[in-house]
């Protein structure tokens, strides 16, 4: 099973183990890979979505794996027994239905050995959450792939305390690790940044002028994130 740069990514996180759990599953890729690399011995592929399920035995069915691989209906992690799984991946989906998936079976997650989100929006809110939770990020990586821009944590039970606002929005081990995706990612969001900048302070209204506030507030934090580069 080969992967996209972004899949490849998210499984390079997931640390070797007895049964891993993916959940949102969609083509069952992730679990394909584990077991066929040997990172993992067994896998759990989980989606809410009958549709999503189907493509994924059909795929678990051509690599050989259904005995290694067992597919799972379920809304989030709620199919998942506590215990049943050291690792858990949720990738390719929303932050805020991350963060619900995650506060829906805490105690579930606390009790992983650790587990990879890939959320595809709102990463400082996914951040905050992890913290107030009881969770740390332990390691993160960012990827581009088609031209949008993909970070992802490895993240177990644990404390942190980020401090500064870039670090939340940002990541604090892809701005200290001077992740060059991050840097290309960021030198893109401010050109486009300066562009609605120069847009908004054209407007007249109230809500263009609260817009451009923000905006101003949005390109402070990026060039505060592009000082861990030069």
């Amino acid at each position: 099973m080969e992967l996209s740069k972004r899949l490849s990514a998210v499984a390079a996180l997931v640390n070797s183990c007895n049964t891993m759990a993916d959940i949102g599953t969609d083509h069952g890729y992730i679990p394909i890979y584990l077991v066929e690399q040997k990172k993992v011995h067994r896998a759990i592929a989980m989606d809410i979505g009958k549709g999503p399920l189907q493509r994924a035995k059909e795929h678990v069915k051509l690599h050989g794996l259904d005995e290694y691989i067992e597919l799972r209906l379920s809304d989030g992690a709620r199919e998942l027994i506590k215990g049943e799984a050291e690792e858990v991946v949720l990738a390719g989906m929303g932050g805020r239905l991350m963060m619900k998936i995650i506060e829906d079976s805490k105690e579930l997650f606390h009790d992983l050995h650790g587990f990879v989100v890939q959320p595809q929006s709102e990463y400082g809110f996914v951040r905050h959450f992890l913290e107030d939770s009881g969770f740390a990020i332990l390691k993160e990586d960012m990827v581009e792939e088609d031209g949008k821009y993909y970070p992802m944590m490895r993240v177990s039970s644990g404390t942190m305390n980020l401090t500064i606002d870039c670090f939340y929005e940002y990541g604090k081990y892809l701005l200290t690790e001077k992740n060059q995706v991050l840097q290309e990612y960021l030198v893109k969001e401010y050109k486009n940044l300066k562009k609605i900048k120069n847009e908004l302070q054209q407007g007249t209204t109230p809500r263009q002028k609260q817009r451009l506030v923000e905006v101003e507030q949005m390109i402070n934090l990026n060039q505060e994130a592009l000082g861990y580069f030069s």
